[in-house]
């Protein structure tokens, strides 16, 4: 396939307004898929590209909240690990059985997930008792957080970032920034699978990742800056835009 500069550089746009969108909130694939799609990529090499850029993008984002120590890797070895494989089964099984009933179920799932961030206002403002230990929530929950984002994808790090406050007792910007460690380690066992079959558009790919790595780098300041009270409303947002756009997918 053959891009212009003009395709070039609406993709590269894109990629670094998803990647700041993605850090903060999530959904970054929301704003991606359909661009690629509507400048002529393919199906199969859309997902397998969006996976490289994405995974540049999570990278960013997870080695500044590392770096400014809001996450310890040693502390959730563990949890990563888990996500992992529950990726690698999701990306298998999706090539294994059809997925249609998990589109219709998924956009009702981010409309009441959107709900419960917008109507609770102090919802992750700070750390809460936790109902789970790490453990139990490696074991439990990760692999199934892992498993949605290499079955489906779309809302992982809302998902992430809900079940981080609910059940670890994170406020808003912890889990944020834990979630971008989890979220890259399901991007990138699904971009290994998109590796191995030749998915990927290298070219373009690398255009976007820049523009990833951009927009996730400012992502990324913004959370530790704004907090909670840019989160939760971006959130409530991305939510109903999401189920807005697959309940189109599916009934329009």
């Amino acid at each position: 396939m053959e891009f212009t500069i003009e395709m070039v550089t609406l993709l590269f746009v894109v990629a670094m307004a998803a990647g700041c969108v993605d850090t903060i909130a999530g959904g970054g694939g929301l704003i991606v898929l359909p661009t690629m799609l509507m400048v002529g990529i393919p199906p199969a090499a859309a997902l397998a590209t969006n996976k490289l850029q994405g995974s540049g993008g999570t990278l960013v984002a997870s080695l500044y909240f590392l770096r400014k120590q809001i996450v310890r890797l040693k502390d959730i070895q563990l949890t990563v690990f888990m996500t992992f494989v529950g990726a690698v089964i999701g990306v298998w099984l999706v090539l294994q059985i059809e997925s249609t009933v998990l589109k219709a179920i998924i956009p009702f799932l981010l409309i009441g997930m959107g709900a419960y961030f917008a109507l609770s206002p102090r919802l992750g403002a700070t750390d809460q008792k936790q109902r789970l230990a790490h453990n139990p929530f490696s074991v439990l929950i990760a692999p199934f957080l892992g498993f949605y984002d290499g079955f489906f994808g779309p809302g992982t790090g809302m998902f992430m970032a809900l079940s981080l406050v609910s059940l670890r007792g994170y406020n808003l910007t912890k889990a944020t920034a834990h979630t971008k460690i989890l979220n890259y380690t399901s991007n990138v066992s699904s971009l290994l699978y998109f590796l191995a079959f030749g998915e990927v558009y290298w070219g373009v790919g690398f255009v976007m990742l820049a523009g990833q790595v951009i927009g996730s780098s400012i992502g990324a300041r913004i959370v530790l800056a704004k907090g909670a009270a840019l989160i939760r409303p971006v959130v409530a947002t991305v939510c109903f835009l999401m189920a807005s756009k697959l309940l189109l997918d599916i009934f329009g």
